[in-house]
């Protein structure tokens, strides 16, 4: 986005001055708080290369939930945000093109007779989410049988799991695994449920402007290698950078 007209876009896309950036800390693998407690990880890094392109100071508001962050986008109360694409978040949204996906898996307890993934939608099996969380969202369409339980956040899913005796427990692949690595006494099943398309996104009521020099900026951070970069920097394992362009909806 070298563009000398980069002045002019920072008023369409940061209309407010600053770019308002909300930032999810419900998944690991894409953001978290460093020493200092300021934003870090790859969606902060972004964050940052799009306000430096800009020519603007950034502004974080940070939440703990993927729905808070939804919601403080969709409200145009920050400038854009780090979302699983999905088409239940669609409504008030504009999507950027995908520049990460990642896996979403099941955990079990060893002893569970689960060994498969296509087994897991049965009525005997609840399954723990996030609640608002892509998972929930795909679930909520996808699991015909299995009963629900909506955890209050991602990270709080596999304490819910083993408080409640649960049967699965479903989120971020990574984090299963670190939880797994932790606990002991249980197991990812093999394989995935799931592809997230992780994209960044802005208020729907943006002008076709903006959306393009989100759009435009995100491709070129995957052309770049800059993505692939930042998942060596970050020591991000079992996520693959997006190819170009939208995925179809599930």
């Amino acid at each position: 986005m070298n563009t000398p007209s980069a002045p002019s876009l920072a008023s369409l896309v940061a209309p407010h001055g600053p770019l308002r950036v909300a930032i999810n800390l419900g998944n690991p693998v894409l953001a978290g708080l460093d020493a200092a407690g300021e934003p870090s990880g790859i969606s902060a890094d972004l964050s940052r290369l799009l306000a430096a392109q800009l020519g603007i100071g950034i502004e974080w508001c940070i939440f703990k939930k993927a729905d808070e962050s939804v919601q403080c986008v969709r409200a145009d109360e920050a400038d854009v945000g780090f979302f699983a694409i999905d088409p239940v978040r669609g409504e008030g949204l504009h999507f950027s093109p995908p520049y990460v996906q990642i896996e979403g898996a099941y955990m079990v307890r060893n002893d569970s007779p689960l060994q498969s993934n296509d087994k897991v939608d049965h009525a005997s099996h609840r399954v723990t989410v996030g609640a608002g969380s892509a998972y929930d969202l795909f679930l909520t369409r996808h699991l015909k049988h299995a009963p629900i339980v909506r955890a209050p956040s991602s990270p709080a899913v596999v304490d819910v799991f083993m408080t409640q005796q649960l049967e699965v427990a479903a989120g971020v692949k990574q984090q299963l695994q670190a939880d797994a690595q932790r606990l002991g006494g249980v197991r990812l099943l093999p394989g995935r449920f799931m592809v997230i398309h992780q994209a960044m996104g802005m208020p729907a009521q943006r002008s076709e402007q903006a959306r393009q020099c989100l759009n435009a900026f995100v491709e070129e951070a995957k052309r770049s290698g800059w993505v692939a970069d930042a998942f060596v920097r970050h020591q991000i394992q079992g996520a693959a950078v997006a190819p170009p362009g939208y995925p179809a909806h599930d």
